[in-house]
């Protein structure tokens, strides 16, 4: 076995992979109950080992989240993956192409939301701008309030 290979094969416990994804043991452990990850091996004490291929399908899953997919649409989405990247010599043509249009239509899921996000970020912007520019106008500068900055007594 070569070096490479020691590093693809090499496990991890779900500490280590909670802090990888920045995703909670919780999450982590309720995307296996859910059967979006399972992790590829337990240690003889029990512990949930997971390999490179299993941070790669929980980072789907994070990046997935925000963009407000299901769960049964990520479930969906790494099932399509996971077939296309399996045997392709298995698949036909037709099962192949409809495999694409399945990821091709969740692209275009996630291209669409990320506008919406886009333009929510800008009105976003905007409006702290706007409380900014308000603030300016109307706080006096601590400098300036008494000349010199300096309250007076009589």
């Amino acid at each position: 076995m070569d070096e490479l290979d020691d590093v693809d094969d090499r496990h991890m416990q779900i500490g280590e992979v909670a802090a990888r994804t920045e995703l909670s043991l919780r999450t982590i452990r309720h995307y296996e109950e859910t059967g979006l990850v399972i992790p590829s091996d337990r240690s003889q004490g029990g512990f949930r080992l997971y390999t490179e291929t299993d941070v790669a399908r929980l980072m789907v899953i994070r990046r997935m989240k925000p963009l407000g997919f299901t769960l049964e649409q990520m479930r969906d989405l790494l099932d399509a993956t996971d077939r296309l990247d399996g045997d392709a010599a298995a698949l036909d043509t037709a099962e192949r192409d409809a495999l694409l249009e399945r990821v091709r239509t969740y692209q275009q899921a996630a291209a669409e939301q990320v506008e919406k996000l886009r333009t929510q970020l800008s009105r976003a912007e905007d409006f702290a701008t706007t409380l900014t520019a308000r603030l300016n106008r109307t706080v006096p500068p601590a400098d300036t309030q008494h000349g010199d900055g300096i309250k007076k007594s009589r």
